[in-house]
């Protein structure tokens, strides 16, 4: 708003200094740079989202191969979409799409837009579904908070809405359109490198993992399955590649959530039907 207020001073400013056959002109200009700089300042769009999320997975695709398992992958889906319905946002531009990385490094990723991606080292790590689902949930809650577009440079943001404001009027010429290209590779090198290298900040999986309790709770999993995940992720030195790499010590993660669960009574016939299913697609 003081950024509006302070571009329409310099409009009265010139306009008081203009010849008349300027003053369209000067009128032209001043109202696009306003549209532009409002642009500016929006949150990235569900849509916008969803492209970025798009091209994020095509670049980790070139890190890890997908795992071709229709069977497999279908099951995990099925999982998935069972948490997405228990959180705030269960319908998003393009749908929840879960895959798994043929890879023997322990991790997930969330791209931006509603991609999951586990990996098989991961599958292998988990011994039930509960303990599949907290996974699925803690990445689930990433989305939710956005944290993957939020790695995004604000600066880089900016610079990208106010070209597409500037020139909305007319054709992108081969400037703005090459501009814009390193914008968008620049901002997938923003969320890659929190990704893969530097991983989310430790009050960022802190709450997703109070997420992922409250979402397991609602779709009537134990949420203690998290905690059992994160015990087992304690025999990952911090030095190795993955989930080791980019996650806070699963020892605080578990200090920081264990009183935060809720005592939920599990039907022990449910765990066991669930865990057999389990067992038939991944053990």
């Amino acid at each position: 708003m003081i950024k509006k207020f302070l571009l329409i001073g310099i409009l009265i400013f010139y306009l008081c200094s203009c010849k008349t056959g300027d003053i369209n002109k000067v009128l032209d200009v001043t109202f696009t740079t306003i549209q532009a700089t409002e642009k500016a300042v929006r949150p990235i769009s569900e849509e916008e989202e969803y492209y970025i999320g798009r091209a994020v997975a095509a670049r980790i695709f070139s890190y890890y191969p997908l795992y071709e398992n229709p069977q497999l992958t279908s099951y995990i889906n099925s999982i998935g979409k069972v948490i997405v319905l228990h959180s705030e946002r269960p319908f998003i531009f393009g749908g929840y799409h879960f895959a798994i990385l043929n890879t023997n490094e322990v991790n997930a990723f969330a791209c931006p837009g509603g991609i999951v991606l586990v990996t098989r080292g991961m599958l292998n790590l988990l011994q039930n579904e509960d303990e599949l689902a907290a996974v699925l949930a803690h990445e689930i809650a990433h989305l939710n908070h956005r944290d993957g577009i939020n790695s995004i440079k604000q600066a880089r943001w900016m610079e990208a809405l106010t070209i597409i404001g500037t020139t909305a009027a007319r054709q992108f010429g081969d400037e703005e359109m090459t501009k814009l290209v390193d914008i968008f590779e620049g901002s997938i090198d923003d969320i890659l490198k929190t990704l893969i290298i530097n991983g989310y900040s430790q009050t960022q999986e802190y709450a997703s993992d109070e997420k992922a309790i409250h979402y397991l709770t609602k779709a009537g999993y134990n949420p203690n399955a998290l905690i059992n995940v994160l015990e087992r992720l304690r025999n990952i030195k911090k030095s190795e590649s993955g989930i080791g790499k980019t996650h806070p010590d699963p020892a605080e993660r578990i200090n920081n959530i264990r009183d935060k669960i809720p005592s939920v009574s599990i039907d022990l016939n449910a765990f066991k039907r669930r865990s057999a299913r389990f067992s038939s697609y991944i053990k």
